[in-house]
C-alpha cells in the first residue's frame, strides 16, 4: 500500500465521521457559504503579483515535522504583506497536521484567494471548503478518475469555487478537462514523494497552450522560478521552502523582492 493509499483510506473514514457529525445542510448555513467568488486564477495571472502561492503546512509524510511553531495568524499575515498571489492552506491533520481551523484563521485575516489543500474525494468536502471559507479546491489526479473529475469540478464551479487539478505523470494527462480553472504539476511522485525537478516542465508541454499551469514542490530559490517562467508556467505553489525558517513570513518577503 503507497502512501496516498493510506492517506486515502484514512479520509474515507473520516468523512464518514465528519458527514454524520455536520451534515451538508449544517455546512450550507454557514455564513461563508454565500461568500462571492474569489479568483486564484486571476490573481495567479495578474502582472502585478507575483504568481507565488505560499503555503502554511506544519509537516508532511515524507518530511515529518517542518514547524510545529508557526502560528497561521502571522504566517498568512506575512505572506499577504509580502505581495503572495494566493495562500494554499494544508487542512488534513492526520498525515499534515493541518486543520479547517487553520483555513478559517486565514479567511478572517486575509481578503486574497485560499486554496484549500487536501485529499478531495467527496462531494461533501467541497461543501466544507466552501463553508469554512475556501476559494479553490484541490484535485488529484492520481486519486480520481475522470469522471469524479468532472462531476467535482462541476459540484465546486457552481458554488463559486475555482479547481486546481494535480498531475504528476504523464498518463495523468489524460484526466485534464479543458473546464478546470487551473493544472498544477507535481514534481513529487505522491506515491513515492520522490522529487523530480524537471518533471513539471516535460507535463507541461503536452497541455493546451492556454492552460494555466502552477508548479508545485521542489522550487527553492528565485532562479527555479524564472526557469520555469521561461517554460510558460504562471504559478508556483511554495511551502517548505518558506516554512523550514522560524519566520516563514519573512523568508516568503525576502524571496519575492529577489525576484523584483
Amino acid at each position: 500500500m503507497t502512501i496516498l493509499d493510506k492517506i486515502l483510506t484514512t479520509k474515507r473514514h473520516e468523512i464518514a465521521q465528519l458527514s454524520k457529525a455536520k451534515p451538508i445542510s449544517t455546512l450550507e448555513k454557514s455564513p461563508l457559504f454565500s461568500s462571492p467568488k474569489i479568483s486564484m486564477k486571476d490573481s495567479v495571472l495578474a502582472k502585478e503579483k507575483s504568481g507565488i502561492i505560499a503555503e502554511f503546512k506544519r509537516q508532511s509524510p515524507s518530511k515529518g515535522i517542518i514547524n510545529n511553531l508557526a502560528q497561521v495568524n502571522t504566517v498568512t499575515q506575512g505572506y499577504v504583506k509580502a505581495g503572495v498571489s494566493g495562500l494554499s492552506v494544508l487542512t488534513d491533520h492526520s498525515y499534515f497536521g493541518g486543520s479547517n481551523t487553520d483555513l478559517l484563521t486565514a479567511r478572517e485575516i486575509a481578503n486574497i484567494p485560499i486554496l484549500r489543500k487536501d485529499f478531495t474525494i467527496s462531494e461533501y468536502q467541497i461543501i466544507e471548503a466552501k463553508a469554512i471559507g475556501a476559494n479553490a479546491i484541490l484535485l488529484i489526479a492520481a486519486a480520481l478518475s475522470k469522471e469524479d473529475i468532472k462531476k467535482f469540478t462541476n459540484l465546486a464551479q457552481s458554488i463559486n469555487l475555482e479547481v486546481l487539478l494535480e498531475i504528476h505523470t504523464k498518463e495523468e494527462l489524460d484526466k485534464y478537462i479543458p473546464e478546470i480553472n487551473m493544472v498544477g504539476i507535481n514534481n513529487r511522485n505522491l506515491k513515492t514523494f520522490e522529487v523530480d525537478y524537471e518533471n513539471a516542465i516535460s507535463l507541461a508541454e503536452s497541455l493546451p497552450k492556454n492552460t494555466v499551469k502552477i508548479a508545485e514542490s521542489g522550487i527553492r530559490t528565485p532562479e527555479n522560478i524564472k526557469h520555469l517562467q521561461a517554460h510558460d508556467f504562471n504559478g508556483f505553489l511554495i511551502g517548505e521552502t518558506f516554512m523550514r525558517h522560524k519566520s516563514p513570513e519573512t523568508a516568503c518577503k525576502k524571496f519575492i523582492n529577489s525576484l523584483k
